[in-house]
């Protein structure tokens, strides 16, 4: 395995500015990532958190997995009052989801074994699993490869109810279904057979789809300690509740101070995806299994968009000391949670995490905490030797691909192989047939108003016998050098197929390649977090 550092030129600017840690950026955060992280431990140690409890939670939870030794170790080093978590989340995906899932968790890793040689105190890793997230959509597909493309795969299972992912109850034979022609798409290799009747098993043990994530989570790291955590469990509902009943009862400094963030970002240029007003709740309460997003009213209660539920502060307040599994976090409020919850010495975020936690520092102030320091996760793109291979026939680099796609590339090579070149031609002769037709049309429209419309429509025809004849010589061109586009094809589709690949694959047919030692090589190697991407070579 061979890994190699690359920079991404086409990030959006608050990222880049972040990268680099410009000034205009850095003063929407409290901590700047390349800094030394033993401030952030002295202001954990002023502050209480529920260790206790939490590790009791922490404990059920992962153990219902069927949590390897290695994560219940870490568990019981909370009890330790030094001891810290480096922590990332992500909605709970189909087979773990798209790579960044992965790739997440290989940052969380990587940064708590870094943070713990080098401050020597314990760092735990953990993954926050959202739970309470409804948008099945997202995570009910894969896509797997045919050919020189991708195919979307999506399991036959509706969620009717716009219920919570950790709420949905698997239909294990119309998964099994799906399962079997997720199978379908992969060569038969030495491990095909046996991480078939993995991925089984793990969907036999479990109930949920949360269940079925967390525990093919823990079958392809079994051994780095890893810590997950259910933000919709109960339980961990039970210990937020005096968090709930302070969110309700700040909601007003918490909108308007986000609100007046995100003017300033807009100022600066920075683009943020992310709507507040004065009147947003923050908070969802889950209703006859829908999950309402809850608006501060001109009475000063509380309702849902649709009016789907109207409640009083005083109501709201006793539904979170008493029942606060019916409410849970939106995007403002669920990074301050975390924070709550857990003594964090960093937060791993991906672009767009780290895009709108930008515009929350003062919800972290307003409750008297800094916010975290943040680290962009860790990017990867893994190329097989066949892919690198065919680069080479065509002499363009992976970071090439990487950064700007094949497209260009492949229009390039096809207008290479005519002189002049076919789109060249064809733009030069419209051009010419305009200059040529515009007396014509001129005198039409002098003539009549509707004979110069129609003088305009022959115009449109003539160029589209152009353009009609320009396609048809590319689709000869294309033709006769079928093998070589088909290769570009392959190409992209292994390493940009809309994108970046981390935000498409999924690890399946590279577990099914490599075996699940791919992902361990990977965790093995040292990374800097000031590298924007890595290109690795299997």
């Amino acid at each position: 395995m061979r890994i190699h550092p690359i920079k991404l030129e086409n990030q959006n600017k608050l990222i880049s500015d972040y990268r680099l840690e410009k000034e205009e950026i850095m003063d929407f955060f409290d901590y700047i990532p390349s800094g030394d992280l033993e401030g952030r431990v002295k202001d954990l140690h002023e502050r209480i958190f529920q260790r206790e409890s939490l590790q009791e939670v922490l404990h059920k939870l992962n153990k219902g997995w069927d949590a390897p030794n290695s994560t219940l170790h870490n568990i019981d080093r909370f009890s330790n009052e030094d001891s810290v978590v480096v922590i990332a989340g992500q909605q709970a995906g189909l087979l773990t989801g798209p790579m960044y899932t992965i790739n997440k968790v290989i940052s969380v890793l990587q940064l708590a074994k870094q943070q713990e040689e080098k401050l020597n105190i314990p760092v735990i890793p953990v993954f926050w699993i959202a739970g309470e997230d409804h948008d099945f959509d997202e995570i009910n597909h894969i896509f797997m490869q045919e050919k020189s493309r991708l195919r979307k795969l999506k399991v036959g299972q509706e969620n009717i109810n716009k219920s919570s992912v950790s709420e949905i109850q698997l239909e294990k034979n119309i998964i099994r279904d799906w399962l079997d022609k997720v199978f379908s798409y992969l060569e038969e290799t030495e491990n095909t057979k046996d991480l078939y009747h993995s991925i089984l098993l793990c969907l036999e043990q479990s109930e949920t789809y949360t269940d079925f994530f967390a525990r093919l989570i823990f079958k392809l790291f079994p051994d780095e300690g890893l810590v997950l955590i259910d933000s919709h469990h109960p339980l961990v509902r039970n210990l937020e509740k005096e968090y709930f009943e302070q969110m309700i009862l700040k909601q007003r400094e918490i909108s308007s101070g986000v609100n007046e963030i995100l003017n300033k970002l807009r100022k600066n240029d920075y683009q943020v995806p992310l709507e507040a007003d004065l009147n947003s709740g923050n908070l969802f309460y889950h209703h006859n299994k829908e999950r309402i997003l809850l608006y501060r009213n001109e009475n000063g209660g509380w309702n849902g968009k649709q009016g789907e539920v109207e409640l009083t502060t005083k109501e709201l307040i006793t539904i979170a000391n008493n029942q606060p599994e019916k409410l849970s976090n939106n995007v403002v409020t669920r990074p301050l949670m975390q924070e709550l919850l857990f003594p964090s010495l960093a937060f791993i975020g991906g672009p767009g995490e780290i895009s709108y936690w930008s515009a929350l520092k003062p919800v972290f102030h307003v409750f008297g905490i800094k916010m975290p320091p943040i680290f962009p996760r860790l990017s990867f793109t893994y190329i097989e030797s066949k892919v690198s291979k065919l680069m080479g026939r065509l002499t363009i680099t992976t970071e090439e691909v990487v950064n700007n796609g094949i497209q260009d590339y492949k229009r390039n090579w096809i207008n290479s192989k005519t002189k002049p070149p076919i789109h060249e031609l064809a733009v030069e002769m419209k051009e010419t047939i305009e200059k040529a037709h515009k007396p014509l049309r001129d005198l039409a429209k002098e003539i009549r108003a509707d004979i110069g419309d129609l003088a305009d429509k022959n115009l449109y025809y003539l160029q589209k016998e152009i353009s009609f004849i320009e396609g048809r010589m590319v689709k000869a061109i294309e033709e006769k050098y079928n093998k070589e586009l088909t290769e570009m094809d392959l190409i992209k589709v292994n390493l940009y197929p809309d994108g970046l690949q981390e935000r498409i694959w999924n690890p399946l047919p590279f577990i099914n390649k490599f075996g699940a030692d791919f992902i361990k090589k990977t965790i093995d190697n040292p990374y800097s977090f000031s590298n924007d991407h890595y290109l690795v070579y299997l």
